[in-house]
């Protein structure tokens, strides 16, 4: 559980810094191709992101419903993304962060089968991907607020990196569904389904506990 916790401490820290950063702040005009690389590499970075979507296509067998599934959160944080850089919003990144490892805590309880005592109260899968790509796309509006990036070919720039998000996204979920489909195979993998989402879950609640510690510390 500590090497755990190391890992979603380092994993927590996928803002694009350094080179990254000073690119997207001094940066005038459009970059297409920068900017495209800059958002595959946050999402690939981005391991809340990452394991959230492992979580959402576990049990899913037909490259249909993944499909179904990835486009209903791509369209969420597609349009958090744009819209909240291009009107300036402007929104507590712990606060996003903190929603986005609840997310994870969330789909690991619901590949655990929590939510089964719900019954019809329970939510709608495809609505909850929906909702939670919103605050996705919140969050990856912050990342790359707080680099301050110039008004000059900013909605260029803001489109191209949700392509390279997309691109990153598509090239993770390519490799989750093969590993998974492998492991499908597995007489054991129905046997430990539920022990890989305790330790999503897990992480998750690391995330979290991050995120928490990160709010006392600007208080």
């Amino acid at each position: 559980m500590f090497g755990l916790f190391l890992f979603c401490g380092s994993a927590t820290a996928h803002d694009l810094t350094g080179g990254d950063a000073n690119f997207v702040g001094n940066n005038s005009g459009a970059a297409i191709a920068p900017f495209i690389y800059l958002g595959a590499k946050h999402m690939i970075t981005g391991y809340d992101h990452i394991l959230y979507l492992a979580g959402v296509i576990f049990f899913l067998r037909h490259l249909k419903h993944v499909v179904q599934f990835v486009t209903l959160f791509a369209v969420g944080h597609s349009l958090t993304l744009i819209l909240a850089v291009a009107a300036n919003w402007h929104v507590s990144e712990v606060l996003i962060d903190g929603i986005i490892a609840l997310s994870v805590v969330y789909k690991a309880l619901e590949n655990m089968g929590g939510l089964d005592g719900l019954g019809r109260w329970k939510p709608d899968s495809r609505v909850a991907v929906f909702v939670f790509g919103l605050f996705h796309g919140l969050g990856l509006a912050t990342s790359l607020q707080a680099m301050a990036p110039a008004e000059d070919g900013l909605l260029i720039n803001l489109l191209s990196f949700n392509i390279g998000v997309e691109i990153g996204q598509l090239l993770a979920l390519s490799l989750l569904f093969l590993l998974f489909t492998l492991l499908r195979r597995q007489s054991t993998f129905e046997r430990y389904a539920f022990a890989s989402n305790t330790v999503i879950m897990c992480a998750g609640f690391i995330f979290l506990l991050i995120q928490i510690g990160n709010g006392l510390i600007a208080v």
